[in-house]
């Protein structure tokens, strides 16, 4: 049996989806451990989830089943798809929600998921989670093996999104904010071990991080090293540049959405 069994989708809480996707897994595949990574991907924001993949895909162990659902797609042509790569297991709508997974590993199998054999009918147009990705998910863990799930599927064929952004001009690094958390940090695309920070407080804070009009000198630590209320720069815990606001909200102070630029440049 393999597994665990991770669910990651835009459904949120409030309403009865991810307690129905943990139903049919549990009729179809008893006992599977089914480990809730997130529920609130922004709707319909794929590269919101695409970068909660990237993230936390590591963490898990050879054999983990990746139910993710960020899907405004659904009922459409799109395809459904079912992705082998780094010994883990990726079900997901074709629609960029893997890229950058993608870009990291090299896919061991794809296949399409239409064997009507692993799925629920009637296939509702709305609700893809709970007709095709559950059951096939759950049937995976109880032993089936990928191919019996759909034809195969060249890998060159899945829908990528742009990667991170992460340009160099003239001395100035310029990424993307990738992802707000819910105590309102910025995580930005650019990663520390790319732009060579420095070890020492002198080599940090040569650094100017800037977003819109507001720039932050130094990078530090963590936003523990400042005063409440101020908006530092730190490495946050997946070695990414984050922005911050001693006990308050970074977003909230600068007014910033996902995908708006952040540059940093050594002086």
């Amino acid at each position: 049996m393999a597994g665990p069994i991770v669910l990651l989708t835009d459904y949120g809480l409030q309403d009865t989806y991810v307690g129905v996707l943990k139903g049919v897994i549990a009729r179809i595949a008893p006992g599977v451990p089914v480990i809730d990574l997130l529920h609130a991907v922004r709707p319909q924001h794929v590269r919101q989830g695409a970068y909660a993949l990237w993230v936390a895909e590591p963490y898990f162990p050879d054999g983990a089943i990746f139910v993710a659902i960020v899907d405004p797609g659904v009922g459409t042509e799109r395809r459904a798809v079912a992705v082998e790569l780094n010994r883990k297991y990726f079900l997901a709508p074709d629609n960029g929600l893997l890229s950058f997974l993608l870009e990291r590993y090299e896919v061991a199998r794809a296949v399409v998921l239409e064997n009507p054999a692993y799925r629920l009918e009637p296939v509702s147009s709305t609700f893809h989670g709970r007709d095709i990705f559950a059951p096939a998910a759950a049937y995976l863990a109880q032993g089936v093996r990928l191919e019996q799930l759909g034809m195969p599927l060249e890998p060159s064929r899945l829908v990528r999104l742009p990667p991170p952004r992460r340009e160099f001009h003239d001395g100035v690094w310029i990424g993307e904010i990738l992802h707000i958390d819910r105590f309102g940090n910025l995580i930005t695309s650019l990663a520390a071990a790319e732009l060579h920070i420095g070890q020492t407080p002198q080599e940090r804070f040569r650094w100017r991080i800037a977003v819109r009009e507001h720039t932050m000198v130094g990078i530090y630590s963590t936003f523990a090293e400042v005063a409440e209320g101020e908006l530092p720069a730190y490495v946050g815990s997946d070695g990414l540049l984050e922005i911050g606001c001693r006990n308050g909200s970074a977003a909230l102070r600068l007014q910033v959405n996902l995908g708006e630029a952040v540059r940093a440049w050594r002086v």
